[in-house]
């Protein structure tokens, strides 16, 4: 079975064409996949499908390390949009994909950048029931912001870059990962503002731990900045670079950014052997 290895601002996935599939993508054959001592190693799983409905172009999931299916991810969707425009499955510049959060509709910007409309974000979701009409609250000792971009993040804000590098994110991002308000589990991310129009942030990412960076978790702490008072597009600094973010009055998000391929690959006869059980 052929894969290719992508990356974007250091957030990496193995892509494959569930077509190409011998084996079920159970959740211990996406941990071995992802695991970087016995499988290719990833921050999670992309699969490709083709799909008969009108106007898409293909049907994306998307897999946690540890074997969790996610919603969306930015920075995944952004290289699986290059790899099938790449790949000769498409020829657009515009185009829809289908994945588990609904529709999105990517616009090729160049060989190695797009731009995907996010939909509009949300502050009420049933990612986290307990909250308000303005989606804030309290966690861990700290005030949240609770936005769904497809996924649920908590945007927490930290007073200066200083206090934001000084955190110890796998030590305090579990408990509120899991923390009861939020029944799905929850991205986090911890960012604080460095401009009129630019904001530094740390990601601790549902399924995987911290991350050098992620598209969505980059949307929420835009989404929150936007809302005390930030300006649009937002430029978003990740541990791996930047993001730009544009936020409008509805919430409505576009994200930009880049994704590159690393390798190409086949899995062994005897790893797909084991894989199949």
């Amino acid at each position: 079975m052929r894969f290719e290895k992508w990356e974007a601002l250091g957030n990496d996935y193995v892509i494959i064409d569930a077509e190409d599939l011998s084996f079920p993508l159970t959740p211990a054959a996406v941990r071995r996949l992802c695991d970087r001592h016995t499988g290719p190693g990833a921050d999670g799983i992309l699969a490709l499908s083709r799909t008969a409905t009108p106007g898409f172009v293909a049907r994306l999931q998307i897999f946690n390390p540890d074997g969790s299916e996610a919603e969306l991810s930015g920075n995944g969707a952004r290289e699986a949009i290059l790899y099938l425009r790449r790949r000769g499955w498409t020829d657009r510049d515009q185009f829809s994909i289908e994945t588990a959060a609904g529709e999105i509709r990517p616009t090729i910007l160049g060989p190695t950048t797009c731009r995907v409309d996010m939909g509009r974000a949300r502050l009420r979701s049933d990612a986290f029931p307990s909250g308000g009409p303005d989606g804030t609250g309290e966690v861990a000792g700290r005030r949240f912001q609770h936005v769904h971009v497809g996924n649920p993040q908590c945007a927490i804000r930290i007073a200066d870059v200083a206090e934001l590098d000084a955190l110890d994110l796998p030590a305090i991002g579990p408990a509120i990962e899991h923390d009861p308000r939020f029944p799905q589990r929850t991205n986090v991310s911890f960012w604080c503002p460095v401009g009129e129009d630019a904001i530094r942030a740390r990601i601790f990412e549902r399924g995987v731990g911290e991350t050098q960076s992620s598209g969505t978790g980059a949307c929420g702490a835009a989404v929150a900045f936007a809302l005390d008072g930030g300006r649009s597009p937002v430029s978003v600094a990740l541990d791996g670079g930047e993001l730009e973010v544009d936020v409008d009055e509805s919430l409505h998000i576009d994200l930009t950014g880049w994704a590159v391929p690393v390798y190409a690959g086949a899995l062994s006869d005897e790893l797909v052997a084991e894989l199949r059980g």
